[in-house]
């Protein structure tokens, strides 16, 4: 005796081109966002004072930058055999460096963290300074500083073409261009995303297939 069949009907699940909803990936490789402008950020560092940046304020914040650059020049004269003209360099890109480093480059405070909630892990030393605004007196001096040690090194290596293009390169990329308000908190990010430009499917959208319990025996002849 054979086993009674049944005959299910087909159903086609159409599933159109333009069903799948997802987010477009970004077509460039490189770009430019704003870091640090967010309300509950901008609460979080006013609940607290930032020692991280307010020394720059302090007495004697600005002497410092002139004696650490005698110190080094004196330690760099030391060595033997150095002349004049690369010694002044060697302060220079040292100075421009290290202040490149600590104003441009580390991000966030190295201590009391979480009395600011994390406000401000994505904000250089240089974004912290008198909470963010420009022009103020610590910025100007710090601004003036680098060029003023540029032109003395300018000098003291009697103005030799070679040396004055490497001092004069490393003074705008490492001391004013990183200080331009155009770049306040602004951030360069590189190959953030695919650049071809597919869409990612992310919440596939498909028709309501028809209810179950509907189904009556005219669908099984």
């Amino acid at each position: 005796m054979s086993r009674p069949s049944l005959k299910l009907p087909h159903l086609a699940v159409p599933v159109p081109a333009d069903s799948l909803k997802g987010r477009r990936r970004s077509g460039s490789i490189v770009k430019v966002e704003e870091v640090g402008g967010r309300t509950e950020e901008l609460l979080d560092r006013s609940a607290y004072l930032n020692i991280n940046a307010n020394w720059v304020n302090a007495k004697g914040a600005w002497l410092i930058h002139v004696v650490l650059v005698f110190m080094g020049k004196i330690i760099i004269d030391t060595i033997p055999g150095m002349t004049q003209q690369i010694s002044w360099t060697l302060v220079n890109l040292i100075y421009l460096n290290l202040s490149y480093l600590m104003f441009h480059w580390v991000t966030g405070i190295p201590f009391d963290n979480e009395l600011h909630g994390g406000a401000y892990d994505d904000l250089t030393l240089w974004e912290q300074i008198d909470d963010g605004a420009q022009y103020t007196p610590s910025k100007k001096w710090l601004f003036t500083a680098p060029i003023l040690l540029f032109l003395a090194s300018t000098h003291y290596t009697n103005y030799n073409p070679w040396l004055f293009a490497v001092n004069l390169t490393a003074l705008i990329v490492l001391a004013i261009i990183p200080k331009l308000p155009q770049l306040h908190r602004q951030r360069v990010r590189f190959l953030t995303g695919d650049a071809s430009g597919v869409s990612t499917p992310v919440t596939p959208s498909f028709p309501q297939m028809e209810n179950p319990t509907s189904i009556t025996d005219a669908h099984f002849k």
